[in-house]
């Protein structure tokens, strides 16, 4: 399964042909979301009265969060220690989420290449 960030659900609905990759994810029914994910996209798309866009992230797979808020300190420590001063806790929950359930991570964001130099978080980036 492939956990799609934020950024690149933009891109999609935005209509930006690099996040056309997530067509074929959604074909073949490989795409999930979380609650953190929802959060961030949904207030903005009901805002806009975009609801079948949101009825239809609705239908997609939910990997339950779990946060190891121990963890998240120790990866945070890690990035600070490694210069990476710019990496958010959302963006450490959702890779944290990622590798508690072996998912990758399709992002356009490019910080997350830098969390994979430290972790054994699988990205995919456009």
């Amino acid at each position: 399964m492939v956990m799609v960030d934020t950024s690149v659900w933009i891109d999609y609905f935005r209509g930006r042909a690099e996040a056309r990759v997530l067509d074929a994810l959604i074909d073949t029914n490989q795409v999930c979301t979380n609650e953190l994910v929802l959060t961030e996209l949904v207030p903005a798309l009901v805002q806009r009265r975009q609801t079948d866009l949101v009825d239809l992230l609705f239908t997609l797979a939910r990997v339950p969060l779990s946060i190891d808020w121990a963890q998240i300190r120790t990866h945070q420590g890690t990035n600070l220690k490694n210069g990476f001063n710019h990496i958010g806790i959302p963006d450490l929950i959702l890779a944290q989420n990622c590798l508690q359930n072996d998912l990758t991570l399709l992002t356009q964001d490019k910080h997350f290449a830098s969390l994979a130099r430290s972790l054994p978080l699988s990205v995919h980036s456009y």
